[in-house]
């Protein structure tokens, strides 16, 4: 099944048990844009290679395009456009007055160059240039892409547009307007949810014991905020593999052995685990943080921990939705679990803007209430509906979708 099936299929749940209009949802099955590039770029070696890009822009309702670009040789239409789906849902469940976008190409950025990965971007940028724009769609970073991806979109679009427009991508360096706090962002929020979970369920960190599969910018910076306030964080895996140790992970151990070797191969402190047999580990809670469809109907009868937070987009299916909806076992959902990330980049949007900038300090005071009030509300509406927390932040972010489509008068 489509990774964009799955989505509709989410949608579909939400609906059931919302009194959103039908006309409303008939406008959300598709994208309100979608664009795709061909990208011719000279290689180092004289020759030319020809690259696919995509843009999906699938809802404006609540405010301009948000969402990141990625590189990845899997990235694919129907990959983009679900996720640039998920981002509209995103800022919603988290009330910020943004929509939802989507970019990638189709490519292995590890086998180029930095010279061909600033080429290639470069291109792709300039093929953005007309559909996007601090008020129109703002991209900004995601798998496989940095910090210095997005100074090159920025850098691409200031001289086509011949003006300073730092606004136009976020998740750029401090030295171009980027926001303090953002690169932590996406964990940081993770951990202000996990908490309020944490609470509700009358356990304390020291007692929960946690494996993360991935270890990007998301799941490796979340093992270690898990790992300085007191969980026991048993395995982490990157691509390749990962270590199990169920008497707790040295994290920052881990994360220096991955530095210096490029991989957990070998690691001293813990036995390998494939990272299909993490997600299969008796733990109390799993984090899915690489990529999507790793929980899927074939292995979610075998998942043994009693949280399922995710912090990928898109990690579970919804047929293994509904078999760990039977098991009672709990899954917090990406459009809320990893929000923390959009969230940020909406700060630094606004700081842009204002040309003026924020303390790390204030981002993450501005940070918690807003994650702690989403996780609350989406808890207590799934409480009401008696449906599970997936459905019910759908719910919530339909309703604040349709409320600025009826006031615009658009259906």
């Amino acid at each position: 099944m489509s990774i964009f099936a799955n989505v509709l299929q989410q949608l579909k749940a939400a609906t059931q048990v919302s009194k959103v209009p039908a006309s409303i949802v008939e406008q959300l099955q598709r994208p309100e844009r979608t664009l795709t590039f061909t990208l011719p770029v000279v290689m180092d070696n004289g020759s030319v290679r020809t690259f696919e890009a995509y843009r999906v822009q699938y809802s404006s309702a609540r405010g301009p395009y948000k969402g990141g670009l990625r590189y990845h040789p899997q990235t694919n239409l129907d990959e983009v456009k679900s996720l640039a789906f998920w981002m509209a849902v995103k800022c919603a469940v988290v009330g910020i007055p943004l929509g939802g976008g989507k970019g990638g190409i189709t490519v292995d950025p590890k086998s180029l160059s930095r010279g061909e990965l600033e080429r290639l971007t470069r291109a792709f940028a300039r093929e953005l240039v007309p559909f996007i724009g601090p008020d129109k769609d703002v991209p900004a970073p995601d798998v496989n892409t940095t910090p210095e991806v997005m100074a090159w979109v920025m850098d691409e679009y200031e001289k086509v547009v011949g003006y300073k427009a730092p606004g136009v991508v976020t998740g750029k360096p401090l030295a171009l307007g980027g926001s303090q706090g953002r690169t932590p962002a996406t964990a940081q929020g993770a951990l202000y949810v996990l908490s309020e979970l944490v609470q509700k369920l009358r356990l304390k960190p020291k007692q929960i014991t946690v494996a993360v599969q991935g270890m990007g910018n998301v799941g490796g910076i979340m093992a270690q905020l898990l790992h300085q306030a007191g969980y026991q964080v048993v395995a982490m895996s990157d691509s390749a593999g990962g270590v199990y140790n169920p008497k707790g992970l040295d994290v920052p151990a881990v994360e220096q052995f991955k530095k210096q070797s490029g991989s957990l191969k070998g690691f001293p402190g813990g036995k390998q685990v494939s990272n299909a047999k993490l997600l299969e580990l008796p733990v109390t809670v799993l984090i899915p943080a690489a990529l999507e469809n790793q929980i899927t109907g074939k292995n979610a009868g075998r998942i043994k921990a009693k949280v399922v937070f995710e912090m990928a987009n898109g990690p579970t299916t919804p047929e293994a939705d509904a078999k760990l909806a039977r098991r009672k076992i709990i899954v917090v959902p990406d459009v809320l679990a990893n929000a923390g990330g959009v969230t940020v980049s909406y700060f630094e949007l606004v700081q842009n803007l204002q040309q003026y900038y924020w303390s790390e300090g204030e981002v993450m005071a501005k940070l918690k209430p807003i994650m702690v009030t989403a996780f609350k509300q989406v808890w207590q509406r799934a409480e009401q509906l008696k449906v599970p927390l997936r459905t019910a932040a759908f719910v919530i972010a339909l309703e604040r979708i349709a409320q600025a489509i009826e006031a615009r008068g658009e259906y």
